[in-house]
């Protein structure tokens, strides 16, 4: 049969001490034995279960200050509680002894009713920790799950939304997944940038990147006759267009009102569909917002846009090369674009012809 019993290492030099502890424990206590420091240390670190240690200070070759010392220091017995038990009872003494990290320290001659005593709750302490630390663990766990499953639900909802309008503009096929890839690259370009590093952290470019798709969900409220018509639109028309921005904005409020949190989710889905054809120098739409007026993940998308507009195909013209849209983007310097943003965007064009190709409509 299993011993269940608590297990108590005892370190003392002294035969007889052994002796009077041996006979304490043996009811209610698995005990072990080690007569010198040396041995302490390797039945501590050879013991599977160990919960406690009875440790004499004095002893020859290693006092019990230095196991004490090399018990906290090594991970594998950093927890055990270490109980002092010592003919020294100088104050500083004691206070060496606790500052090492031991539990508590009982002077020489042992009382049995407070030896035992102070076993007893040292042991019911480290068992209450012991519990703690794994309700610490569970709960760390759940919160991992939790955030794991909301993350995904955030995901599937904007994925979601993004497909409902694409449904109604199928001529842009990757469109979506071209500008949210365009996004997260050239905010992470951005990132170490004075002007841009308090808003692009690691976390809120990935919100970024998964409220990119929703730029365009305001086309859901278009006609038909309109959002699908096969040429240029004329004045009337173009004015219905413009309200995508609007009608998208509208949505994702309507969305957050149900959410009921301050720190939505979707912030930053508003803001893109909302501002993404904002122009730097104020003659965008819907309210003609200027220069940083316009939010971050608007201007991060208008860039984003444009250029994949230039490159596909409409039935208004033809894909334009990608020389020529790059070109086209830095004319955009300071007028259209955030001028650093730009900048960022001719350093790493390159990595904007390759999402192209990996998404390409063909």
């Amino acid at each position: 049969m299993t011993d269940t019993r608590p297990t108590i290492l005892v370190v003392d030099d002294n035969a007889d001490n052994l002796t009077l502890i041996r006979e304490l424990l043996k009811n209610d206590y698995r005990a072990l034995f080690a007569t010198n420091g040396q041995q302490a240390m390797k039945l501590a670190k050879d013991t599977d279960v160990l919960d406690l240690i009875l440790l004499d200070i004095m002893m020859p070759d290693v006092d019990g200050y230095e196991v004490c010392a090399e018990l906290k220091a090594t991970p594998q017995t950093a927890e055990i509680p270490v109980i002092f038990l010592t003919a020294k009872t100088e104050v500083e003494d004691e206070r060496r002894g606790l500052d090492l990290g031991a539990v508590d320290y009982i002077t020489k001659p042992i009382s049995p009713p407070i030896l035992q005593a102070r076993i007893k709750n040292h042991l019911l302490i480290k068992e209450a920790q012991n519990s703690l630390k794994n309700q610490n663990d569970q709960l760390e766990v759940l919160v991992m799950e939790r955030t794991r499953d909301l993350a995904e639900t955030q995901e599937a909802t904007i994925f979601a939304l993004s497909t409902l309008a694409e449904t109604r503009d199928n001529e842009t096929g990757n469109h979506i997944r071209r500008t949210q890839h365009y996004v997260r690259t050239l905010a992470m370009t951005l990132r170490q940038h004075p002007r841009f590093a308090d808003e692009l952290t690691v976390g809120n470019i990935e919100l970024i990147y998964k409220s990119a798709p929703l730029h365009d969900i305001g086309k859901v409220g278009v006609p038909d006759s309109i959002l699908l018509k096969p040429g240029k639109l004329d004045d009337e028309e173009w004015v219905i267009m413009r309200m995508h921005s609007t009608y998208g904005r509208d949505a994702i409020v309507a969305a957050e009102v149900l959410l009921s949190s301050e720190s939505s989710f979707l912030r930053y889905a508003r803001e893109i569909a909302y501002g993404h054809h904002e122009k730097w120098d104020g003659t965008g739409y819907p309210l003609g917002l200027v220069g940083d007026k316009i939010p971050v993940s608007a201007r991060l998308m208008a860039v984003a846009d444009v250029y994949d507009a230039l490159i596909s195909r409409r039935v208004y013209k033809p894909p334009f090369p990608h020389e020529k849209a790059v070109s086209i983007i830095q004319a955009g310097h300071g007028n259209h674009f955030d001028p650093d943003m730009v900048d960022a965007f001719m350093e790493i064009a390159e990595e904007f012809r390759q999402i192209a190709l990996q998404y390409s409509d063909e």
